[in-house]
């Protein structure tokens, strides 16, 4: 379950109810998605996207989504700290950014309005982050995600940067 920290306030949400309701009124779709069989640290993509088949297809269906892929990283994935580098710095994107974390987490750091505030999302997480929104993301400290992503593109994850040095202030 994910956890929401204002930092700026000293706030730190752990409740379901609030986190959803706090990221709806900001414009982030939020929820826990549940597989439909048990999954193991072998299955395929095609398997991870089958367990989750009965939530993945409404969802691209309404929203016009074409493609969904697995990306999986753990701390023995070559050039991990290049791979982190690439998501550190604020960024926006020209689509939604979804993810749904199979396993492991990350966190989403998000830059709306003024307000920084970041999401550790974990297992069961599903996040969709609108096109335009100056976001961020890390792999650490765990360096350890397996994440579904959904595109509308075939090009995929296409980054932005705004180069406005504001995640200095807050990656570690």
């Amino acid at each position: 379950m994910a956890i929401l920290n204002i930092p700026k306030e000293n706030i730190v949400i752990n409740d379901l109810d609030q986190v959803t309701s706090f990221l709806k009124e900001r414009g982030i779709d939020f929820s826990i998605w549940e597989a439909n069989k048990p999954l193991t640290d072998k299955d395929t993509q095609e398997d991870i996207l089958s367990a989750y088949e009965h939530e993945l297809t409404p969802f691209m269906k309404e929203k016009g989504f074409k493609t969904a892929d697995v990306i999986s990283v753990n701390p023995k994935t070559e050039n991990i700290e290049a791979i982190r580098e690439k998501f550190l710095k604020e960024h926006t994107h020209s689509e939604d950014e979804v993810r749904f974390f199979v396993d492991g987490e990350g966190l989403f750091w998000f830059h709306v309005k003024g307000e920084v505030f970041s999401l550790l999302c974990k297992k069961g997480d599903f996040l969709s982050v609108p096109a335009g929104y100056t976001h961020w993301f890390d792999l650490a400290p765990a360096y350890t995600v397996k994440a579904i992503r959904i595109f509308t593109s075939m090009e995929g994850w296409v980054a932005n940067y705004t180069n406005s040095g504001i995640d200095e202030k807050y990656n570690k």
